[in-house]
């Protein structure tokens, strides 16, 4: 890269949306996800009698393919693609309270969380808190507690209940009604959705066709919100040495997984090349990666399963050495 210009200034010309290239992410996932979602139905008009081995493979294929569209979804909030389509804006709208994350908390959540992105104070709003090792040893039991259930791998795995039904729509509804007005809705829909799958089809169809893809997706993202800023190698700071770019290169990782998970994942392991232009589109982040060998050597980590133990096993600052350790000794 261009020593004489910041990495920003440099990304800029791959923050430019193809169009009909978007329209063919989304239409293309949305079909895949009806498609494995009616085959996790009994029967078919055309197929006749499913059997359930291919019922429970098109349930977690179904909540696959509903995180890759969550990310698409995540990437037209930012308008990183179709920021001038209304009819995209409406069609996303409606998936994200599909998704039990309506955009009224999305967008004011995960702009937040960009714009604070390794501070030490503020992060918390649409990530995971961050305390120091000082700080948690000066606190009181509960709330020791509550930091440590916000991050432990259970309240992540659960995600479906902790992240997205309380966290993204419970809370925000009773915190402010008439914001988050659309969170209600979700809550609503949801809860009328499982009711017509179990009263239509069954229990078994409405975990197969609903609870399992939610539960596999909402797994998924909350362990990427996780691991993308609490990964061994990374660095906060507070006002004092923080910068936009440092934010990026620094205390984002770069997750990297093969060829399949990339799909599924909409490319958002280059997570830190989101973070240093969150208007690239997530089909050019591997672009703007192989091009330039500087963003190639950002931190990284990856869904091996030691990896995904030493992320987890992370809890609090340690500003002494300058690392995230655990609390045991503590």
């Amino acid at each position: 890269m261009n020593p004489r210009k910041t990495l920003h200034a440099q990304s800029k010309p791959y923050a430019k949306d193809h169009p009909l290239r978007s329209w063919w992410f989304i239409i293309s996932t949305t079909v895949l996800l009806l498609a494995a979602t009616a085959a996790t139905l009994p029967v078919l008009p055309m197929a006749g009698k499913i059997p359930l081995a291919i019922r429970l493979l098109a349930s977690a294929l179904a909540g696959l393919l509903s995180l890759r569209l969550f990310v698409i979804y995540h990437d037209q909030q930012h308008h990183a693609i179709l920021a001038k389509s209304k009819a995209a804006e409406l069609f996303m709208a409606i998936f994200g309270i599909w998704a039990l994350s309506p955009s009224s908390i999305w967008r004011s959540s995960h702009d937040h969380h960009h714009a604070h992105n390794s501070r030490l104070r503020g992060s918390n709003i649409g990530s995971y808190p961050i305390m120091t090792r000082d700080q948690f040893q000066k606190s009181d039991g509960w709330t020791r507690f509550n930091y440590l259930f916000s991050r432990h791998p259970l309240t992540i795995l659960f995600g479906y209940f902790t992240v997205f039904l309380v966290g993204m729509v419970v809370n925000p509804f009773l915190t402010d009604t008439r914001k988050h007005f659309d969170c209600l809705i979700a809550l609503l829909a949801h809860l009328a959705l499982a009711a017509l799958l179990a009263v239509c089809f069954g229990w078994q169809t409405m975990v197969l066709a609903l609870v399992l893809p939610r539960f596999i997706a909402t797994a998924m993202g909350s362990y990427l919100f996780y691991a993308q800023h609490n990964f061994p190698g990374v660095s906060f700071k507070d006002k004092a040495g923080w910068t936009f770019e440092k934010a990026a290169m620094e205390s984002s990782s770069h997750l990297k997984t093969g060829p399949i998970m990339g799909y599924f994942t909409a490319n958002i392991g280059y997570h830190h090349i989101h973070h240093l232009n969150h208007r690239i589109p997530f089909y050019r982040l591997p672009e703007i990666y192989r091009k330039f060998p500087e963003l190639q050597k950002a931190k990284t980590t990856s869904l091996h399963p030691l990896e995904v133990f030493r992320c987890l096993r992370l809890k609090v600052w340690c500003v002494e050495s300058q690392r995230m350790v655990g609390v045991r000794g503590l």
